[in-house]
């Protein structure tokens, strides 16, 4: 596979996800943020979403909850090349019926070389760094080449 330079704008489009057990964590976590959030394009799966919201106040383009599709719809954003980065508080302690399309999210989410952070100290570390607010490039695959020799 080869790969072609793609730029990240400065204003980001984030996604956020929690497994139930960590939605609070999440919820605790963007409020603490909220600041820095707000100049950003916040995208999330439905109950998620739902509930950042309603914690913060800030505007979240809620998706199908992720059991119900909004995993998989986040994953298609990744590949459309609509989502720059996600925050992903998963719970490691529980088994999940939706699994595979967690796996599947956070499979896309490597290939398409965005930022992960999957809880709040490597969050912390993502939106304090100096490219959150600042455009610049990243590798992705040139799937325009992939089709040209298919």
């Amino acid at each position: 596979m080869e790969f072609i330079a793609q730029p990240l704008p400065a204003t980001k489009r984030v996604a956020l996800v929690a497994h139930d057990n960590r939605k609070g964590a999440l919820i605790e976590w963007c409020s603490r943020h909220r600041e820095l959030l707000q100049r950003h394009k916040l995208l999330g799966t439905g109950t998620t979403g739902r509930k950042i919201e309603a914690a913060t106040g800030l505007p979240v383009e809620k998706l199908f909850s992720g059991p119900m599709g909004g995993d998989q719809q986040l994953g298609a954003k990744i590949c459309q090349g609509e989502i720059d980065l996600l925050i992903f508080f998963w719970d490691p302690f529980e088994p999940m019926p939706h699994d595979p399309d967690v796996k599947a999210l956070l499979r896309i989410a490597a290939v398409w070389n965005i930022p992960v952070a999957c809880n709040g100290a490597s969050a912390d570390m993502m939106v304090q760094s100096a490219l959150m607010e600042s455009a610049f490039e990243r590798e992705v695959p040139d799937y325009q080449g992939y089709l040209a020799t298919r």
